[in-house]
């Protein structure tokens, strides 16, 4: 440990036993899970046990859920009947509470999932800006409705209301950014909120809690923890989800939503797997390809729903193409979160290395080699990126989504092949098209925005900047995620009408001027 640098020195272990329900920041008694990190911290490998979270069941599933129905109080609650000036000046009071948690934050994302030192403040601040960023857009969203409108003698104020109730479950690759990218929009708009945070990235959610109790009424956002099957399941059991908002997996998705009593009442917000192709065609600039493929492809040793998962790449430039790719990712450093300069990360996982090893293992004995040297070099808590080449539809790598590190290569003749592949795929989030002649690119580009929701041109997939939709089609989503699409998808449309004549006229300009009502108002925020 006196070897790691101070910032990223672990001090005493967590032993998380507060949880916020109710507005209450109670103790925990009962049985705990521990946290263990893959990253050693002794000469000889060891895991290191970070500390320890309550293992919560359902008991306090429906406590956290019923919490959040009281709160919302079937639209009658403090929380979404509240002026939106009420509801941003909680807002600023967390994040300025936040940004106090930023080293203390950055330190176990390091820990907990592996995510190296730049990446780790990145996504620090990265969500504090998205949450400045989301009250700015709530602001101007609240000065569109800020106004009567009359249409076919009807004057009419429309508005946007909060769903109801939320449960919210993040991901463990992003467990600040994407969990806050759900958690933000549903608190502003007036939703309340039952929040479990991922299998992995749990501690570093304990310095919020208190910002959390300070800054929000009581019960308008509750924070337990355990296993998802014992307290995500109870809760949508209970029928009182309005809004299930996921950043995960599909099956998980499906498996929670089954158990919603009342479906047609359940509103979904999903981001879900995804398995994003780069197509790299002939005329493309073979270095720029490899680069930003590279990149795509293992940023965060491809622990990405945005990371490209398959390369298609035509077969008159395959050799030059593979050859350069695979120098680039031997070259690739491998260290600890904290070590200068580290790009491959320990996965956070331990049965990880052996499952890509899996997918390795299936590909060779169908045909594909491991065409870059140091593939599938493996370590306690890590296996080096394997570039598998040729790979054929046969071989689990093409059709599973490996979240890890390892690329399949395809080769292509005819452009119809990866159009097709994709249009079978499960998955429709994002492409990444590689190429110059427009008289290629044009006709391609039509088509492709019609099987994914963005095509990143010479580029690698991403889901950012945050004021760019975010979704996708079949497995891959549920409803858009952005700055500004997020306070639609967790709101509603809703308005008052009255037909245009004195009698009404009379009442709605009392309402304006005795600003009795927080709906009815034309209250311009600064």
């Amino acid at each position: 440990m006196s070897e790691i640098p101070k910032s990223a020195q672990l001090g005493e272990p967590i032993h998380q036993r507060e949880y916020l329900i109710d507005g209450i920041l109670k103790t925990w008694k009962g049985a705990t899970t521990e946290v263990i990190s893959t990253i050693s911290s002794t000469p000889e490998y060891a895991p290191t046990v970070l500390g320890s979270i309550p293992s919560m069941g359902e008991k306090e599933a429906l406590e956290a859920i019923n919490s959040s129905h009281n709160a919302f109080n079937n639209g009658q609650g403090v929380w979404p009947t509240m002026k939106v000036q009420d509801r941003i000046k909680c807002m600023e009071n967390f994040v300025q509470q936040m940004k106090e948690t930023r080293s203390e934050v950055v330190k176990l994302l390091m820990w907990e999932i592996g995510k190296n030192k730049a990446d780790s403040e990145k996504e620090f601040d990265r969500t504090v800006e998205y949450i400045y960023d989301t009250i700015e857009e709530y602001k101007v969203l609240n000065h569109e409705g800020a106004r009567f409108t009359k249409v076919q003698g009807i004057n009419a104020m429309i508005k946007r209301s909060p769903l109801g109730v939320v449960l919210c479950l993040g991901p463990y690759n992003y467990p600040l950014n994407e969990t806050f990218a759900l958690l933000i929009p549903a608190l502003i708009m007036g939703n309340t909120v039952v929040f479990k945070p991922a299998k992995f990235g749990v501690l570093l959610l304990s310095p919020l809690l208190k910002a959390f109790h300070a800054a929000f009424p009581k019960g308008v956002i509750n924070i337990l923890y355990g296993r998802g099957r014992a307290v995500a399941a109870p809760i949508m059991k209970s029928g009182l989800v309005t809004v299930l908002s996921l950043i995960g997996n599909s099956k998980s998705a499906i498996a929670l939503q089954d158990l919603h009593p009342s479906k047609n009442k359940l509103r979904l917000i999903l981001g879900l797997e995804a398995k994003n192709p780069a197509i790299i065609l002939p005329d493309a600039n073979i270095d720029l390809a490899v680069s930003e493929c590279v990149l795509g492809s293992l940023s965060f040793n491809g622990q990405r729903c945005t990371a490209l998962k398959i390369m298609y790449v035509h077969e008159s430039i395959a050799e030059e193409f593979n050859k350069k790719f695979s120098a680039k990712v031997d070259a690739l450093p491998f260290g600890n979160p904290w070590d200068e300069n580290a790009f491959l990360t320990p996965l956070p996982e331990p049965d990880k290395p052996a499952y890509i090893q899996g997918l390795i293992d299936d590909a060779q004995a169908k045909g594909a080699n491991i065409i870059n040297e140091k593939g599938g070099e493996r370590t306690e808590n890590y296996i080096f990126p394997a570039v598998l080449f040729p790979v054929n539809k046969n071989m689990r790598v093409y059709h599973e989504e490996q979240f890890g590190p390892v690329v399949p290569i395809m080769t292509f003749k005819d452009i119809q092949e990866p159009l097709d592949d994709m249009a079978a795929s499960d998955y429709g989030q994002q492409v990444s098209l590689f190429g110059k002649d427009i008289h290629t690119v044009a006709p391609l580009i039509d088509v492709l925005v019609n099987l994914v929701c963005r095509v990143n041109l010479n580029s690698l997939c991403q889901r950012g900047p945050d004021v760019f939709p975010f979704t996708g089609r079949k497995d891959s989503a549920v409803g858009t995620l952005s700055i500004h699409d997020a306070l639609r998808s967790f709101s509603i449309r809703t308005f008052v009408a009255a037909k245009d004549n004195s009698y009404n006229n009379e009442i709605l300009q009392e309402l304006l001027d005795s600003k009795k009502s927080n709906f009815i108002n034309t209250d311009y925020i600064l």
